[in-house]
């Protein structure tokens, strides 16, 4: 991971800086300690120590150790299947689950249970990543795909490069939504307040586009149908918060103020890609969840 200092991190210490740039804060400050001792992280090619302090345009690289193969555990735990074949398999994740281990999440993942029901996933993407192509976040549900092998593998990620891959989410955002359809086509890239967090943003940040279309109105909330062009880490929830309408019972970026969901009320409801062996156009639908459904209905008894 290479990061090129801007004039919002000058100042800061190595340590800091680079546990806050760590995806989803899933490494402590101690272990990027130890990175550094080991001289697994670098400022402008040269090791440095953890208290450095950081200038603008200094360049930091850091060299993040493999995982261990040991830590990760086949698991029976049930799951929804929405397709299987020899090649991919289509899983309904319920809101809560965790996608793949990372640190505090070992255990419990839809990688534990894919390793136990599978026994045959891709290799490409790691021991910690068997089979994982793409992923939403853990307080999401719905529709994921993982491949089984690697030529399907590089034929779903390809095509989610291509953003030929159809994803449909059901949302349910504060507010009532002033049009009917839009597009939200603004960047995301780390918020520089806090690099665990992610924003619109014109530096160093990559394109973002959403699609949405109001499916109901419940005066002070408005239920969507969001299709993503792109799939930026957060994209659905940094965008919505940034045309003023945040994602209901989102913990991050929505308002404290909010529906009794446990986690935001984002639903992936449909998936379709081509099949990476018979070149069929396959596509899935998953209904909204018995918790969120209930959110919904006391909006429309009110």
């Amino acid at each position: 991971m290479v990061f090129e200092i801007s004039e919002s991190s000058a100042g800061e210490r190595l340590d800091k800086f680079v546990t806050e740039s760590m995806e989803d804060g899933a490494v402590s400050r101690t272990q990027v300690q130890d990175w550094i001792k080991s001289g697994a992280v670098l400022v402008g090619g040269r090791e440095a120590k953890a208290n450095y302090k950081l200038a603008v345009a200094d360049v930091v690289t850091v060299i993040v150790p493999g995982p261990e193969e040991a830590v990760i555990a086949a698991e029976d735990i049930p799951l929804d299947v929405a397709y299987e074949d020899s090649d991919v398999i289509v899983l309904n994740k319920p809101r809560g689950m965790v996608v793949h281990p990372a640190p505090g999440h070992y255990s419990g993942t839809v990688v534990n249970a894919l390793m136990h029901h599978c026994k045959d996933l891709s290799g490409i993407n790691g021991v910690l990543r068997p089979g994982i192509v793409h992923r939403i976040d853990k307080d999401t549900s719905g529709l994921l795909m993982a491949a089984k092998n690697d030529l399907a593998h590089l034929s779903l990620a390809e095509q989610l490069k291509e953003h030929s891959v159809t994803r449909k989410y059901v949302a349910l955002v504060h507010g009532n939504m002033p049009h009917e359809n839009g597009t939200v086509d603004a960047p995301i890239g780390r918020d520089p307040q806090d690099r665990k967090l992610f924003t619109v943003t014109h530096k160093g940040s990559k394109e973002a586009v959403t699609h949405f279309q109001v499916l109901e109105r419940f005066g002070d909330y408005t239920l969507l149908e969001l299709q993503l062009e792109t799939g930026r880490t957060h994209q659905i929830r940094v965008h919505l918060k940034y045309i003023g309408h945040p994602l209901a019972g989102d913990p991050v970026y929505g308002r404290s103020k909010t529906i009794g969901l446990k986690g935001q009320a984002l639903h992936a409801a449909v998936l379709g890609f081509v099949h990476p062996r018979s070149g069929e156009y396959l596509e899935f639908q998953a209904p909204i969840p018995a918790d969120m459904e209930h959110e919904l209905t006391i909006l429309r008894q009110r």
